[in-house]
């Protein structure tokens, strides 16, 4: 499961604008970006109601004028991802200097280039580039910018809610990871060979079957490649995907 809704912009504008907030609290992310997680408590903050929700289609028209105010000092995103079982979709819309200037853009699809998924071109309209570092599982592809910035760190709002509040960083994250993880560890299946084992397309559902590879590696250490393929199968059958 993935769940987030969030402001993403400068850190520092953004510290700036949940500073005058009750319930906002700012995550660290890369790339000078930060994010605050769109609880319901910050929600009804903003839009005055608990009517709709962070996860609302179409936005409650008074969150987005919110959202257009804390856009005037700089740009800022307004981006939703809801997965379950390989399935779902994402949101995203842009503001600047106190309008919206792009979006919102939904996708539940996934069949176009990653770059116009609408989370990675929400990111590409805040300055995010490429930075050219690619997937230690998958060293042909590269990283995409909603990785690039961190995005894929935690799950869903509660979890960059308490990773806000303790002040944890994306370093910190990745020195965990690094101690749990010895460093010849790989997933045994690359995207390639996931897609040919479930028989499934490019999209999400292959990015979430690498999680599981890795977080196989990290809960058991050095699998073999039948027993990779072998949890795979198992899971994928529970998620409904292949």
């Amino acid at each position: 499961m993935y769940r987030l809704a969030a402001v993403i912009a400068d850190a520092g504008m953004l510290r700036e604008r949940v500073a005058r907030s009750e319930h906002g609290v700012v995550a660290e992310l890369r790339c000078g970006l930060a994010l605050t997680p769109v609880s319901e408590a910050l929600f009804e903050e903003l839009a005055g109601s608990v009517r709709g929700g962070p996860f609302a289609e179409p936005m409650v028209p008074e969150f987005g004028r919110a959202l257009a105010a804390w856009s005037v000092p700089g740009p800022l995103a307004f981006v939703q991802a809801d997965f379950f079982g390989g399935d779902g979709h994402q949101a995203a819309a842009v503001w600047r200097g106190g309008v919206r200037e792009w979006g919102p853009a939904f996708d539940d699809a996934f069949d176009g280039p990653r770059d116009g998924w609408p989370i990675n071109a929400a990111l590409a309209r805040l300055g995010v580039r490429p930075s050219g570092r690619t997937y230690s599982w998958d060293p042909g592809r590269t990283m995409d910018l909603f990785d690039e910035v961190g995005l894929g760190l935690e799950r869903d709002v509660d979890d960059w809610l308490a990773y806000g509040r303790a002040g944890r960083t994306p370093a910190d994250l990745e020195r965990a990871a690094r101690e749990r993880e010895p460093a010849e560890i790989r997933p045994e299946l690359d995207g390639r060979a996931i897609m040919a084992l479930l028989g499934i397309p490019p999209g999400p559902p292959v990015g979430a079957a690498i999680r599981r590879l890795r977080q196989l590696s990290l809960d058991r250490g050095p699998v073999s490649r039948a027993e990779a393929e072998a949890d795979l199968r198992a899971w994928a059958r529970e998620q409904g995907i292949g």
